[in-house]
């Protein structure tokens, strides 16, 4: 079984930065492609950012790109989101999610095919 515990949110004004953290139980994190995901109230859950089970590439949701970096580190079974220049409508709780398959953490199967979930963070942006 894995278990993914994200941590880092908080409140934040528009233009700030924040950095979430997954830690991840078991002794598998690098056979696991990542994700982050969000869901604001009353929105479906989006994806947001991936990263291979390397670390080695990664795929971003447009509305992101440029200002969110995902990052994994397997040596402390973690895995980053660092968001700067952030925006009201970032606000949201955001998720962590772990696949087996690149395609199951990526859209269009994703959050769908994801394996393994964390039970989110807020991220509160104010204007």
């Amino acid at each position: 079984q894995v278990q993914l515990v994200e941590s880092g949110g908080g409140l934040v004004q528009a233009g700030g930065s924040l950095r979430l953290s997954c830690a991840v139980s078991g002794r598998t994190f690098s056979r696991y492609a990542m994700g982050w995901f969000r869901q604001a109230p009353g929105n479906e859950r989006e994806f947001v950012a991936a990263i291979t089970r390397s670390g080695g590439s990664t795929y971003y949701a447009d509305s992101v790109k440029g200002r969110f970096t995902i990052s994994k580190d397997n040596t402390k079974n973690t895995v980053y989101l660092q968001m700067n220049t952030l925006k009201p409508e970032d606000t949201a709780v955001y998720y962590c999610a772990a696949s087996q398959t690149w395609e199951g953490i990526v859209p269009p199967k994703a959050p769908g095919g994801s394996d393994y979930w964390g039970q989110g963070t807020q991220v509160t942006v104010s204007s």
